[in-house]
């Protein structure tokens, strides 16, 4: 019998599968014991490689709902790279999709920041600009300024509490997280990724930097949706953490 590279990857994820007729070892011996305790191996594997990602996740639903929710998402999506630090992409998405779970309507965003987390740490490393640069600034050009961000910076919009729920989760004496919408921003100032809570249209602001808007443009973009928009505590946050790689002014 020969299976397909897919055959043997659904048979490879699913226990409950039985072992292919004819499967042979490199002796050429009867495979199926030994298939079993290697399924089981990369089963394992990769349910620790998820607890891993999404440690908060982990944590609301607790080990045996995660371990049942991991099984379901290595069948739905096994790994395409042997690198096991960017397994999960898909998880965030596979949470919202879960009917079972729609009372926790927060999962998914959280399985989102969480990644994000993953993401800025093995982004590539790249040197900020000087604060002095932009200091030399009139406000005028500033505003005609475009930005250039580090490749460790991400943004996650949420109508979700999503930095208290993470916060409450990961820090001991961290306050009950409030029934609020925020947004948060990622950088990577030193070697570990920090998220920060974002002040009302900051995340819709540093996405349209994302875009190449200049700074003016970006923020009058950004009053039309948010009137209470605070560029200088957004624009302080990319600066504190290194997130401004580049300016190019365009007036």
């Amino acid at each position: 019998m020969s299976l397909s590279q897919s055959q043997f990857t659904r048979v490879l994820m699913d226990a409950s599968l039985p072992v292919p007729d004819g499967l042979s070892d490199a002796q050429h011996r009867p495979a199926g014991a030994r298939f079993n305790v290697y399924r089981n191996n990369v089963t394992v594997s990769l349910t620790e490689a998820m607890h891993a990602a999404f440690p908060v996740i982990a944590k609301l639903l607790g080990k045996e709902n995660m371990d049942g929710l991991s099984g379901l998402y290595l069948r739905a999506h096994p790994p395409s790279s042997p690198l096991m630090m960017f397994y999960g992409d898909h998880f965030p998405a596979f949470l919202a999709g879960m009917e079972q779970l729609n009372h926790l309507g927060y999962l998914a965003d959280v399985a989102r920041l969480e990644l994000a987390l993953r993401r800025a740490y093995h982004a590539a490393d790249a040197p900020p600009t000087d604060a002095d640069t932009l200091a030399h600034l009139s406000p005028e050009r500033l505003m005609q300024t475009q930005l250039t961000l580090a490749p460790a910076v991400q943004v996650i919009a949420s109508t979700w509490p999503i930095f208290d729920i993470w916060r409450f989760n990961t820090t001991d004496s961290a306050p009950k997280p409030e029934a609020v919408a925020q947004d948060v921003l990622i950088t990577r100032p030193e070697f570990d990724p920090i998220p920060h809570k974002l002040p009302i249209g900051g995340a819709a602001w540093i996405s349209a930097l994302m875009q190449g808007e200049t700074i003016g443009e970006a923020h009058e973009a950004t009053l039309n949706i948010s009137p209470d928009f605070d560029l200088g505590a957004t624009f302080t946050l990319l600066l504190q953490g290194g997130a401004i790689l580049n300016l190019d002014n365009k007036g």
